[in-house]
């Protein structure tokens, strides 16, 4: 089992992809409030840890070449965020068959029910990701999250 901190990471980071994708190619406003949930700093101004290890997994994704922003808005958003044109790639892309039979399309339903352009769809990283995030399992989510950053660029 992994560490909280890093499952909460591979959460944060598909829940800012999910948000960047389903507004691509426009730029949005992304706010770890959206991501981590509320947040009451303390009497000194001061964000709690989770809030503040979502703004960096944000920071990140960006550091990483996964999107762009033109500003932070303090410690509260990335003010006009937007995928980068790898990570629309690789999103889009079709995961590992063996990823995809574990936890994208039921095999009854691909057998042939489905169109193979609706198939091809339901095989991507991002409807995988939508898929994890709304099953709630963490471990999913880190596992289709690894594979996602780390699949081999040279397929993509």
């Amino acid at each position: 089992m992994a560490d909280i901190h890093v499952e909460e990471f591979y959460k944060d980071a598909a829940i800012a992809l999910v948000q960047l994708y389903g507004a691509f190619p426009r730029r949005i406003n992304l706010f770890v409030e959206d991501i981590a949930g509320p947040d009451e700093p303390d009497e000194f101004g001061l964000h709690s840890k989770r809030h503040m290890a979502c703004f960096g997994a944000l920071l990140w994704l960006a550091e990483e070449g996964l999107l762009r922003y033109v500003d932070t808005i303090r410690q509260e958003a990335l003010d006009q965020a937007v995928l980068t044109r790898d990570a629309f790639i690789r999103l889009s892309a079709p995961a590992p068959e063996t990823l995809t039979s574990e936890f994208g399309i039921p095999k009854e339903t691909a057998a042939g029910n489905l169109p193979p352009s609706v198939q091809e769809d339901l095989s991507t990283h991002i409807h995988l990701i939508r898929r994890a995030l709304r099953g709630g399992n963490s471990a999913r989510i880190s596992q289709i999250m690894q594979a996602t950053f780390f699949a081999d660029r040279g397929n993509y």
